[in-house]
Formats: structure tokens, sequence, C-alpha cells
């Protein structure tokens, strides 16, 4: 066996829906209700990423930065 440690991201919707994501692998999302559901949903996705795509081949995870952006506002 051997352990993996990701990056995930979490997120929570509008609709209070918990959205988590690992950036390691594209298009690996997940939700639930609550974070531990979102997170157990992920767990699955990220182990199904694992079987199609070899460990040594995955992106590189460099950090998280946050970006301001200044719109204009109508009156």
């Amino acid at each position: 066996m051997k352990t993996f440690h990701f990056p995930v991201v979490v997120e929570i919707d509008e609709d209070g829906i918990y959205i988590v994501s690992c950036p390691m692998f594209k298009g690996c999302h997940a939700a639930g209700k609550n974070i531990d559901e979102a997170l157990d949903n992920l767990r699955e996705v990220i182990e199904m990423c694992l079987e199609e795509q070899s460990a040594e081949n995955i992106n590189q995870f460099i950090g998280v930065r946050e970006m301001e952006i200044t719109i204009p506002v109508s009156a």
C-alpha cells in the first residue's frame, strides 16, 4: 500500500451544496450536502483517477493564490 496526500479545494454554492475539487487531476470534482459527504465522494473520484493515470504522471500542485479584480458597477 502507498499513501498519497492530495490538495483539496472546498467551495459552497448558492444552494448550500459543498463542491470539492482536487487540482492534481483534470475534472476531479465532487459534491455533497456537507463537507464530509463531499470529501467521501471526492475520495472515490480520486481513486478512479488513480486507476486511469499512474501516480508518477499526475499534475504537480504549486499552490493557491488570490487575485483581485475590480469591475465597474452600474448605477
